[in-house]
C-alpha cells in the first residue's frame, strides 16, 4: 500500500506540472494569435509607423515562441526525471519503444 502512495504522489506531481505548463503555453499561444493579427493588420495598412511597430511585435512573437519551447523542454525534462526515478519498488521503469 505504501508503494501506491508514492506512485500517486509522483503521478500527482506530473499532472500538476503538465497542467501548469499547458495553461502557460495556451496563454502564450493566445497572445501570439493577437500579435499575429496585429502584425497582419499593420502590414496590410502599409502605414510607415505601423510597419515600424511590427519590428517590436515580431520580436515579442519570437520571444514568446522561445518561451513555449522552454516550457515544453521543461515538461519533457519532468517526464524524464519521473521515468528515471523508477517505480515504487525502486526498480527502474521501462520506457515504451516507439513502433517503427
Amino acid at each position: 500500500m505504501e508503494g501506491d502512495s508514492f506512485s500517486g504522489q509522483i503521478d500527482g506531481k506530473v499532472m500538476q506540472t503538465c497542467e501548469k505548463s499547458f495553461v502557460q503555453v495556451q496563454d502564450i499561444l493566445d497572445q501570439n494569435r493577437l500579435l499575429i493579427n496585429e502584425i497582419n493588420q499593420n502590414h496590410e495598412s502599409k502605414i510607415p509607423d505601423n510597419l515600424s511597430r511590427n519590428v517590436g511585435l515580431i520580436r515579442e512573437l519570437n520571444n514568446n515562441i522561445r518561451r513555449v519551447v522552454d516550457l515544453y523542454a521543461h515538461l519533457s525534462g519532468s517526464f524524464n526525471n519521473v521515468s528515471s526515478e523508477g517505480d515504487s519498488t525502486g526498480r527502474p521503469t521501462h520506457k515504451r519503444s516507439r513502433p517503427v
